[in-house]
């Protein structure tokens, strides 16, 4: 019995030892499992996590030269902002009701899980979710919305590494960057200013808790849609920063007791900027490499040279129908303005209707008709001291070859200064004035102005070319007379900085010297000629102005117009407006000429912004151009004889002059048929002989002469003098 009992108790004893054995290695055993686990979970997250996608989609901002923002362009509507920026409050409300313990967690709360899995089992149905803020980041940045097993588990793994890896504070900058907020925005940021129209570092407690009520349900808690769900989601976020030790009772009482206070801004594109973001995308990819995918992803900051004002007003102008006259509603345009000094573009307008990614009209070629004869014609023959301003150009109908060009009104002067053959835009002379200088040459200077073209012609004076040219080539082009002879390549994009405020891209001034500052002072005050009493002289603007007209025209039509052109430039800006039909035909044709561009044009400067200087300053070591010198007919010649004591007879002889004082009026004096110059008077209307036989007087009459270009005008009426003055005979001359 002893010894049965002893051997019993020595199995116990040993059975004892021999389950705590077991025990132990078990223990052992799940704790070496958990550190491999964790060591294989740890693993696993180099596999799962790909950091690139923490590169979160941000908006590009365009801003003017202020610094105030035009439009954003983005897939999402993003801007990152740093965990340092949002307030400790903000912070506070979204831990309060999306992760209370978060830094007290590794990743996982498995209280929190077990209270969501008791509450559910209660209710008999999922009511509350386990989920961390680590958690919520995973799954939106590297999972989808499944809600399977293998989702979860990789839920898991990623939130352990992501812990692993990252600060809380880092974390939670993530997670409050990448959230949704509603009706389009991304992050708080965004958030803030859709919401509140404000930084996210303005927000106040009640603010904050409003934005943290959203992400659990954007749509069905919108302050926007849903006012009275969105205040009592943001009352219980405010209680639930109580719970949490964030707020005392009383605080939450009285921010209980406020308003929404919001302040919308939502977003709409603003039409009259799509021609402008189109181009400027554009540069982007062809000079900067930066496709348009990036700049809608990328975050940058784009600083553009667009005059806002200038951009709207040109928008609403082009909107009304008297200034396009056609033969319908359907008549398109284009209009550039660019900055003189920079190359800056100060407003671009594609088209009347148009729209994003659309056609743009300011890159299609078209004929440029009169607009090309500065460029081609008097720029160069002034360079190559051809012609001077006021030289005189053959004005007749000629026929080169076959070809025949006619002058608009039909009449001809047989010769006119190449001031008058511009200011009226006449086809004659400057056809014959290219014919004089050379299609070669004529081309090699619009190849140096950015317009090279194939057209062998002397059509290329009047602008009758194949392809035509663009709105952007004249308005460079078109610069260099603006200046001091130098074109310049116009730009969209003054600089473009990446989220971090690095500037990576800035525009450079490229300049192409193609005349002298001599040859460009005289064609702007020939063209400021063109616009003060020329074929540009319609409509009203007060400042300095210096441009010229074109007109094509369509010749199925009697009288029809295929496209109409006006670029001028002031001191500070030069531009170019285009008008017509994307496809003329018989049924659709411009009804008028170059007036309604012109007047366009001056229209946009005027009721703009900008600022108008009232004379162009002349470049220093130039000679300036004086105004034309206008004969005009003497009509009125009359003369007497008196006695002096020392001249004895003396014929005096008087006509009303010309206002101009730089006319000189040549006086004759005829004997026999036989005429002779006897003297020459300038700026005066009177003029004395002396010593005249008076048995034998003369007859006598003056002729006005213009010193600019040697020519003389018509005779006036001669006059024999009487002794005493009363007897006179006048003869009406014929014209010289």
């Amino acid at each position: 019995m002893n010894m049965n009992w002893k051997i019993k108790e020595y199995l116990q004893h040993f059975s004892m030892k021999q389950k705590g054995l077991y025990i132990g290695i078990a223990c052992i055993s799940m704790f070496i499992l958990g550190i491999v686990g964790y060591i294989f979970i740890l693993f696993l997250g180099n596999y799962v996590i790909d950091e690139k996608k923490f590169v979160m989609n941000s908006a590009t901002s365009l801003v003017d030269q202020n610094g105030q923002e035009l439009t954003k362009l983005y897939v999402e509507n993003r801007d990152v902002v740093s965990i340092n920026n949002i307030p400790e409050h903000v912070q506070q409300a979204f831990i309060s009701v999306e992760d209370m313990r978060f830094y007290e967690h590794h990743g996982i709360d498995l209280k929190a899980i077990g209270r969501a899995l008791y509450r559910d089992i209660l209710a008999g149905g999922k009511v509350e979710g386990g989920s961390t803020i680590t958690q919520q980041l995973a799954k939106n940045i590297f999972l989808t919305n499944d809600k399977t097993l293998l989702r979860k588990t990789k839920e898991v793994v990623i939130a352990i590494n992501l812990e692993n890896r990252y600060s809380k504070k880092k974390l939670l900058e993530m997670y409050l960057n990448q959230i949704y907020f509603g009706h389009g925005a991304y992050g708080i940021q965004a958030a803030s200013h859709l919401y509140f129209n404000r930084d996210v570092s303005e927000l106040t407690v009640e603010q904050g808790a409003l934005l943290a009520a959203l992400p659990k349900a954007p749509n069905s808690y919108s302050p926007i849609l849903h006012p009275d769900r969105s205040l009592q989601r943001r009352n219980v976020v405010l209680n639930s920063m109580q719970r949490a030790g964030y707020l005392s009772a009383e605080k939450v009482v009285r921010l209980q007791g406020r308003t929404l206070s919001i302040d919308v801004q939502q977003r709409v594109k603003e039409p009259a900027f799509l021609t402008y973001i189109d181009m400027v995308m554009e540069e982007a990819k062809i000079k900067y490499h930066l496709s348009n995918e990036e700049l809608l992803k990328g975050g940058y900051k784009i600083t553009v040279p667009m005059n806002r004002d200038a951009q709207k007003v040109a928008f609403d102008l082009f909107q009304e129908n008297k200034y396009f006259p056609g033969t319908d509603d359907g008549v398109q345009g284009s209009f550039l303005l660019m900055d003189n000094q920079t190359g800056g573009v100060l407003s671009a307008i594609g088209g009347r209707d148009y729209v994003q990614k659309g056609l743009n009209r300011l890159q299609m070629k078209r004929q440029p008709g009169s607009t090309m004869k500065p460029l081609a014609v008097y720029g160069p023959a002034l360079q190559e001291k051809l012609f001077k301003p006021y030289s005189l150009l053959e004005d007749q109908q000629t026929s080169y070859n076959g070809y025949t060009p006619r002058n608009i009104d039909g009449s001809y002067a047989g010769e006119v200064t190449m001031y008058d053959a511009l200011k009226d835009s006449k086809n004659a002379p400057a056809v014959w004035a290219l014919n004089e200088l050379g299609i070669h040459k004529g081309k090699e200077y619009l190849n140096q102005l950015g317009m090279p073209i194939h057209d062998k012609g002397l059509a290329i004076a009047l602008g009758g070319l194949d392809e035509g040219v663009t709105p952007l080539q004249l308005v460079s082009a078109y610069r260099s007379l603006a200046t001091t002879g130098s074109t310049i390549e116009p730009y969209f994009i003054q600089k473009i900085e990446d989220r971090n405020h690095n500037i990576i891209a800035k525009a450079e001034k490229v300049e192409r010297k193609v005349f002298s500052k001599q040859t460009a002072w005289y064609m702007t005050r020939m063209l400021e000629g063109v616009v003060e009493e020329g074929t540009a002289s319609t409509g009203e603007f007060n400042g300095a102005l210096a441009g010229k007209t074109g007109s094509t025209s369509y010749q199925a039509v009697k009288g029809a117009t295929r496209d109409t052109w006006f670029v001028g430039y002031t001191p500070a800006v030069v531009g170019a407006v285009w008008m017509g039909y994307d496809k003329t035909d018989e049924n659709h044709y411009l009804t008028k000429g170059s007036s309604h561009p012109t007047r366009l044009f001056k229209d946009i400067l005027t009721q703009s912004s900008l600022k108008h200087a009232t004379a162009f300053t002349q470049p220093k070591d130039t000679k300036d151009l004086e105004a034309p010198i206008r004969l005009h007919a003497v009509e009125d010649l009359s003369s007497n004889v008196t006695f002096k004591p020392l001249g004895l007879f003396t014929v005096k002889l008087e006509w009303t002059p010309s206002e101009d004082e730089r006319v000189i009026y040549h006086v004759y004096e005829e004997r026999n048929g036989e005429a002779e110059l006897v003297a020459k008077v300038e700026g005066e209307g009177t003029y004395e002989i002396e010593r005249v036989n008076v048995l034998n007087l003369p007859a006598y009459y003056v002729v006005p002469y213009n010193k600019q270009t040697k020519q003389q005008g018509k005779q006036s009426n001669e006059v024999i003098p009487a002794f005493f003055g009363n007897e006179q005979r006048l003869k009406q001359a014929e014209a010289s």
